[in-house]
Formats: C-alpha cells, sequence, structure tokens
C-alpha cells in the first residue's frame, strides 16, 4: 500500500542516482516489509526495523545505491540511511537525510583496529533518516542492529548513557550518535547533494576510497562480526 503523501513534498519523494527508490526489485520489497501495515506510521516502523535488523551494519563503499545495499543485506551507516530513505519513499512517504560530522572514536572497537587507526577523527559522511508523519519530520536512525548494539554494550564498546536505546516508537526522534556529534551540517534531500558538499569542504574522497578497498573491508568485517556473535 502507498500513501498520498502531503503537498509540496515531491523533492523528499523522488529518485536519485543513489537513492534509486524507483528501482523494481526495491520497490518490491517495500511492500513486502510493510504488509499489513494500516497507517504511513506503521509503514515507517516496520522499513525502521526491518533496515535497523536486516541490513547488518558493515564496511561498505560510501556511494553504494540503495537497491544494491538492500540486495547485499549490510552496510555502512550513511548505506543503511540511503536504503531506509529508498524504502519510505518507495510506499509513498516523504524521507530526507540529516548531514552531520561526528567523532570516530565511537567506531573503536567496533572496527577493525587497522581501520579505526585510519578513519579521519572527524567523520563527515554520516546521515541519519527523517521521515515526515504525523504532519511533522521525525528522526529514525537505523545505524546499529540488534545483535551488534547488545555485543557493544557487553562489551563495554559503548554505555546505556551514550546511546539509551536503539528502538524507535515512530513519535520521537532517535539520533543514536549524539554523544560524538560535533557539527549539525542541516538537512539534505539528496544523498548525491551530501557527498558533493562534503567533497567540497574535505577533499577526501580519494582517500577514502583507497581506504575502504575491498580487502581492508573485508578484514574489519570480519572484526565487526565476530563482535556481533558475542
Amino acid at each position: 500500500m502507498a500513501w498520498q503523501p502531503p503537498e509540496g513534498m515531491d523533492e523528499y519523494l523522488k529518485p536519485t542516482k543513489l537513492c534509486d527508490c524507483d528501482n523494481d526489485v526495491l520497490r518490491t520489497r517495500a511492500k513486502e516489509i510493510i504488509k499489513d501495515a494500516e497507517t504511513p506510521k506503521d509503514a515507517a516502523l516496520k522499513i525502521f526495523s526491518f533496515v535497523r535488523d536486516g541490513v547488518l551494519y558493515m564496511m561498505s563503499p560510501l556511494d553504494t545505491k540503495a537497491s544494491r545495499t538492500l540486495k547485499k543485506g549490510n552496510g555502512v551507516g550513511v548505506n543503511k540511511t540511503n536504503v531506509q530513505v529508498a524504502l519510505l519513499r518507495a510506499v509513498g512517504i516523504p524521507a530526507r537525510y540529516h548531514h552531520f560530522n561526528v567523532k570516530t572514536e565511537w567506531h573503536k572497537g567496533i572496527v577493525s583496529g587497522f581501520m579505526c587507526n585510519r578513519i579521519p577523527d572527524i567523520a563527515w559522511w554520516p546521515a541519519w533518516c527523517e521521515c515526515y508523519l504525523g504532519e511533522k519530520w521525525v528522526a529514525c536512525h537505523s545505524l546499529f542492529d540488534k545483535a551488534l548494539f547488545e555485543a557493544m554494550l557487553k562489551k563495554g564498546l559503548v554505555t546505556r548513557e551514550q546511546i539509551p536505546t536503539i528502538d524507535w516508537d515512530g513519535d520521537n526522534d532517535l539520533i543514536l550518535l549524539k554523544h560524538w556529534i560535533t557539527e549539525d551540517k542541516g538537512i539534505f534531500p539528496s544523498l548525491d547533494d551530501v557527498f558533493r558538499k562534503a567533497q567540497k569542504e574535505t577533499q577526501r574522497p580519494v582517500v577514502l576510497a583507497k581506504l575502504f578497498g575491498w580487502f581492508v573491508r573485508s578484514l574489519s568485517n570480519r572484526h565487526t562480526d565476530k563482535i556481533r556473535k558475542f
């Protein structure tokens, strides 16, 4: 089921190069995920739960299309946000990206030491998802899958004071990395625009392309998966 969105929301519903919400496979999967949902809020909650726990947190190229992330079933935070936005748009729920800079110290112990030591101190690429429900925008950050988060707590990699919950109620903002945010970069309808802005400001994409090479990502993801199974 798709809902009739409010007027003036076209830019938060249209596909882009990275947010390919018009992809047939993605659209079909979105309909399956929200099956039996009676309201946009119900649908948004189902999509949130699917992305949070069904798309595992793993290192992946930052500029991966939403349909590709969906197929792989894993990605970094911005990949998960991108597929979440795409699934929401595919069922007629306006969604956007809230871009921010964050201290990367929160990665410590979650990704491999080799990777962690080479990630810049401040990450310029993160974004959380916001969707339009009940005549307001609500943040619904789906960064950590439940298994990984619970293992992080057990190992002392994060605390409840830093991240009180990863559950979202559909009414209130859920922003998981508040403790580490250094700068709010604002709202964007397109992830493509987020990367273009970040590239102008930081000139880091070439460095990160080398950093996130397949072999390095693979080693780090093995480490993350061991944490998840702790």
